[in-house]
């Protein structure tokens, strides 16, 4: 990642006639591994400006990819630029998220009624339906998604995905199992 931030930074720099760090932090890496991981982590990325108050409702948000997928929802479409939402095929699976994207956008704009003080709102049965899909109870979803930065240091999916992981890694202990537990039922 140093190879790929120095140019650019250095670009930014010149650009902007200033010096120093164009990123913030340092660049972090999470492996996301299940369907439930990547869509929290979407969805916390999405809700970051409605969290901040930056933006009252994720579509918005000028910073973050919902606006894009809204904006070609409303016309039947998904945005070209993006990873298209393929619904819940499985048999000769295009190459996308396995998730509709009605029911994403759905996700995410009830959960920033959520998160949001000034907004206190409730997921709906429609969007509890969507999280029992992923097998994540409603409580899980909202910690999980307001306090994805902090929960979540390393892997993140299922213990049993975790389990899987370390295996494929050779690794003997499953580090950041307790913070997984958050991605499933009991």
């Amino acid at each position: 990642m140093r190879c790929l931030n120095e140019p650019i930074a250095r670009q930014a720099n010149l650009e902007d006639n200033c010096t120093g760090h164009f990123w913030e932090g340092r660049f972090k890496s999470q492996a996301l591994l299940d369907e439930a991981a990547v869509l929290a982590c979407m969805a916390y990325v999405e809700l970051n400006p409605v969290r901040a108050q930056i933006a009252c409702t994720p579509e918005k948000s000028g910073f973050t990819s919902i606006k894009l997928r809204v904006k070609a929802a409303l016309s039947g479409e998904q945005p070209k630029q993006l990873l298209p939402f393929i619904g819940n095929e499985r048999v000769h699976q295009p190459k996308g998220i396995a998730f509709s994207l009605k029911d994403y956008l759905i996700l995410v704009d009830e959960t920033g009624r959520v998160i949001r003080d000034d907004k206190r709102g409730a997921i709906s049965s429609s969007a509890e339906a969507i999280l029992n899909r992923l097998n994540i109870p409603a409580a899980n979803w909202i910690k999980i998604v307001a306090e994805f930065s902090q929960l979540f240091r390393g892997p993140v999916g299922t213990l049993q995905e975790l389990s899987r992981y370390c295996e494929h890694l050779n690794r003997r202990r499953r580090h950041f199992s307790i913070s997984c537990e958050h991605m499933q039922s009991y």
